[in-house]
């Protein structure tokens, strides 16, 4: 996951505003492109810190930030229950957000986040990073998101299964990063 973050944040990068930068070397000076303003990277749940540090390691002054959220456990697996737990984040006024969540399923918890990150200023820019999506979590966060964003996926699996899961899908990012949940 690390490695699929270093190569999602260099592809984002890509996106991003430049200003020229003067550098001296020992032998003369030069011009090199530097990001005009570090984003903001925040890591959703556990299953993120992974995925996050390949984006720490390319933006590596970057402002981070965290939240906690999960999905409860349900029976009917019809409608998936987020809770909201915890929230660590600099000012995000006029900054570009980037969301790190390696599972983008049902996109309730990437919307839950982005609206508890708002009461910590307005965005510039969100983007937020999966590794893997159900086209399900991409039509929530499409329907929901009434502010600037822009959604990077290593891939779109097929569908949300009759619990809300990803088919295919990878099993629980989290599980697999750290073991099973105690």
């Amino acid at each position: 996951m690390e490695r699929l973050g270093e190569v999602m944040a260099y592809e984002l990068s890509k996106s991003m505003a430049y200003q020229p930068l003067e550098i001296t070397t020992p032998l003369a000076k030069t011009v090199s492109p530097r990001i005009e303003n570090s984003p903001v990277i925040i890591s959703v749940m556990r299953a993120a810190v992974p995925f996050y540090q390949g984006f720490i390691n390319y933006f590596d002054e970057a402002d981070s930030g965290f939240i906690g959220a999960y999905r409860n456990d349900n029976s009917d697996g019809k409608e998936v229950d987020i809770t909201f737990s915890y929230l660590a984040a600099p000012s995000i006024e006029g900054r570009e957000v980037i969301l790190v969540d390696p599972m983008l399923a049902t996109g309730k918890s990437l919307v839950t986040s982005v609206e508890q990150l708002l009461k910590n200023g307005t965005p510039k820019k969100v983007h937020i990073a999966a590794i893997i999506a159900a086209p399900e979590g991409v039509e929530y966060i499409q329907d929901s998101l009434n502010l600037p964003y822009e959604i990077w996926l290593g891939a779109m699996d097929e569908k949300l299964n009759d619990k809300a899961y990803i088919v295919p899908g990878l099993g629980d990012a989290g599980d697999l990063a750290f073991g099973p949940k105690l």
